[in-house]
């Protein structure tokens, strides 16, 4: 009875008749304002109304087309390069890190030559150092016998240092600087040094060709390194990065001799990628020890995580917070560590699922050097009489850096979305509008008639039902075995 009512309430209100969808239909053909369907329905030849349907179906075929197309390439992920120089009156002088690449007192080292060894070890972490079997049983025997022997102030104490005596001339920009205007930091090269260090406000250049101007004395017969790990030259290592970074001498390092004058010009180039599917940074990814993002940070803060997960201490030239670990742990646990971080690719760097993803904004420095001797017969006899030193100590000890911008300005490379929302938007109204001269409103047009088509659909559907089957029950007066044969022979 209940199903009855709704077929009845549905074929008096709301499912009109044929005669009323027809004109429905009709008239949703000549108001549409897509264009061509009216020429279609009120268009009396045959051979017009052909041509007309042809040319509606061709235009509806080559919007999809366009379409899907532009859909497809959008989710391409498409991006475009560009790049801007832009000038201006004051820019911003990087920091810059030297290294004397004689890295120990010889007075220190003279009876311990497995101080080498030892900071291999600890320098490895930065940078991988293969290390010799012949040489297992003389760290073992010497950790053993030294297990209070700590790296760390050995290295600060008996490093390469930064005096007047090291550091002869020190001029920025026409004002001098002195050694306290330089921040300690370990590298692999040991001691090193950081003018223009983060604590320090920024320092600004307004002026080109001129910058920082240092002249430093390597003091070889006082410094010394093991020739036989490969450490044969002398002079002075640098490398230019910004002031928020940790300076990195991995494939990044420029290296000027003794006796040499180097002219370093250098450009600032500002880098910026667009986030993943477009590009390969994260621009939620932040570091725990540094102020800014950069692969180099968070390459060493994966490594400080994992070595303090497996060893429970905490190497002192990694950032963090833990418990620093003695020479015996880092020659039992941290360096195969290191090594498993390798082998294992647990510190992965570059793209977007890698463990330190490309920075979205990175500050390079790009740089010409140039090199000539230092000093001419003059100033060579002028540095002798002024350091009380021989000609020949001159030429083997002196290093001469200028480290200057080539012009006031930054070159900005941007890494952009090739198709935005907006533009895919825009390209997908121009093929409507186009070809079949649709809109917003028109895809509003169709819905509704889709929707109303549906709508009669549905109700013709449920009043086309069958109806319930009536099942008699059997009478209470009957018996049990006689009422279930009554029910089967009424099926």
């Amino acid at each position: 009875g209940a199903l009855e009512k709704i077929q009845l309430c549905l074929t008096k209100k709301l499912l009109p008749d044929l005669e009323d969808r027809r004109k429905y239909h009709e008239e949703f053909a000549s108001s549409t304002s897509l264009h061509g369907v009216h020429n279609i329905v009120h268009t009396q030849s045959k051979a017009r109304r052909a041509l007309w349907l042809l040319i509606v179906a061709g235009c509806l075929a080559i919007v999809v087309w366009q379409i899907c197309s532009r859909f497809i390439y959008y989710f391409s992920w498409p991006t475009t390069t560009t790049v801007v120089v832009q000038y201006m009156e004051k820019v911003k002088f990087p920091a810059v890190t030297f290294c004397n690449l004689n890295r120990f007192q010889a007075h220190a080292v003279s009876n311990l030559k497995v101080i080498f060894l030892i900071w291999n070890i600890v320098s490895a972490i930065l940078q991988k150092f293969a290390m010799e079997d012949k040489y297992s049983q003389e760290l073992n025997d010497f950790l053993l016998g030294n297990k209070n022997f700590s790296i760390k102030d050995f290295t600060r104490k008996n490093g390469f240092y930064l005096n007047s005596s090291t550091l002869l001339e020190c001029d920025f920009f026409g004002k001098p600087c002195y050694p306290q205007d330089f921040e300690h930091v370990f590298t692999e090269y040991g001691n090193c040094f950081t003018f223009n260090h983060n604590d320090l406000p920024a320092r600004r250049v307004s002026l080109s060709g001129r910058g920082l101007h240092l002249l430093f004395d390597v003091q070889q017969d006082k410094f010394t390194d093991e020739p036989t790990l490969g450490y044969t030259d002398a002079g002075i290592t640098f490398v230019i990065h910004s002031p928020q970074e940790l300076p990195r001498f991995d494939g990044l390092g420029l290296l000027t001799p003794v006796g040499m004058h180097a002219q370093v010009a250098i450009r600032q180039l500002k880098s910026i990628i667009q986030e993943y599917p477009w590009g390969e940074c994260k621009p939620d990814i932040k570091l725990q020890y540094h102020k800014i993002y950069s692969t180099n940070g968070c390459l060493l803060e994966c490594k400080a995580r994992y070595i303090q997960d497996w060893c429970g201490c905490l190497p002192f030239i990694l950032p963090g917070n833990g418990t620093e670990c003695d020479l015996l742990k880092f020659y039992k646990c941290v360096y195969p560590a290191v090594y498993d971080i390798e082998i294992k690719g647990l510190c992965t760097v570059g793209t977007h699922n890698s463990t330190c993803p490309a920075p979205c904004e990175e500050t390079d420095y790009p740089t010409t050097v140039t090199y000539s001797n230092f000093g001419g017969e003059k100033a060579i006899k002028y540095f002798s009489t002024k350091l009380k030193k021989s000609s020949e100590y001159i030429r083997q000890n002196l290093v001469r850096i200028e480290i200057k911008y080539h012009d006031l300005s930054y070159k900005i490379t941007q890494q952009q979305k090739a198709l935005t929302i907006s533009e895919l938007l825009a390209d997908v109204g121009g093929q409507l509008g186009l070809f079949c001269g649709a809109s917003m409103i028109t895809i509003i047009e169709l819905l509704e008639y889709i929707f109303t088509n549906f709508c009669w659909m549905c109700i013709f559907l449920l009043l086309k039902a069958p109806e319930m089957p009536q099942w008699n029950n059997p009478s209470q007066n009957q018996p049990t075995h006689k009422g279930k044969k009554r029910g089967i022979q009424e099926c």
